[in-house]
């Protein structure tokens, strides 16, 4: 069986649940993009879904999880999954199926919170911008969320990674692996506020390419930016309990259920290495900044 073979299936299936199911135009656009999810695991993985076993499906499961995708998308995604191999076996395309023993993740167990875009925005709104760290603490929140980084990495950016053209970052993440990842004008507009001020401050001598400085004109550190987003998830009224991680885990969730594939947002994530030798060429093929452009909310919004 191969892809091919693997897309006219899911187009069968498609069929049965708009006729004889009868599922809505936006219903059946959801399980089309639950399907999708696995089908691109699976093309990654050197399967199709004839080749399917348990195992797979638990490592596919994990894989949502390790990207930061809560419990209850999880079952959503998951009961996707399950009608679609009913129907494989039900239709004589395999004789078993694989996700009868398969288990749901208990929507009560514990995963970093996750915020909608509607609590992003309560969470920018909060910052006081009379104050003289209001455009940059703005900043560091929507460079969090657009580009999905680490704490870490947002402490360590530099000026000299900010390709504001091309409209990316260079990121250096765990390992002293780089990735290029596309950086919103959203957030690129919250930047240039940030540098307004950050030219007429007085910087340390080797602190001058840190993108975020502290008011004594030395670079952030992780401890700076959790008080900070503590600080202001309180100002907004946000009761959740979250971190700088938190944002991340927003990225991915926003992409997720805005229809990104799988791998994308693991690239983005930095759980993948991709090349950076060759910058001006990938700013041009890459299909990541097409998937960001058309799935991150950030992006499907005007600033």
């Amino acid at each position: 069986m191969d892809k091919k073979n693997d897309t006219n299936v899911v187009l069968g299936y498609m069929r049965y649940l708009k006729l004889e199911r009868n599922y809505s135009p936006n219903t059946l656009d959801a399980y089309r993009r639950d399907i999708q999810k696995l089908t691109d695991y699976l093309e990654k993985e050197h399967k199709t879904v004839m080749d399917v076993q348990l195992q797979d499906l638990q490592n596919f499961t994990m894989t949502l999880y390790r990207i930061g995708i809560g419990p209850t998308s999880q079952c959503r995604i998951l009961s996707g999954v399950r009608s679609f191999f009913r129907y494989l076996m039900l239709d004589g395309y395999r004789p078993d199926d694989p996700t009868e023993l398969l288990e749901s993740p208990q929507t009560g167990s514990r995963l970093p919170e996750v915020l909608s875009v509607e609590e992003i925005d309560m969470l920018e709104e909060s910052v006081d911008l009379s104050k003289w760290e209001g455009h940059r603490n703005r900043a560091i929140i929507e460079v969090l969320f657009s580009c999905g980084l680490r704490v870490s990495e947002l402490t360590g950016m530099r000026l000299s990674d900010l390709y504001v053209d091309e409209q990316y970052v260079r990121v250096k993440g765990k390992g002293s692996k780089e990735r290029l990842v596309p950086i919103s004008p959203r957030a690129l507009h919250e930047l240039e506020l940030w540098f307004v001020d950050r030219n007429v401050m007085k910087i340390k001598p080797g602190e001058e390419d840190y993108v975020f400085l502290n008011r004594r004109g030395a670079h952030l550190t992780r401890t700076m930016i959790l008080i900070m987003i503590k600080r202001q998830a309180a100002e907004a009224g946000i009761t959740k309990t979250i971190s700088p991680h938190t944002l991340r885990h927003s990225f991915a969730t926003a992409l997720l259920e805005g229809g990104a594939d799988l791998r994308i947002i693991q690239e983005m994530l930095g759980h993948e290495s991709i090349g950076t030798t060759e910058i001006y060429t990938h700013v041009e093929t890459s299909t990541l900044r097409r998937e960001i452009l058309e799935h991150h909310p950030r992006n499907r919004k005007s600033i």
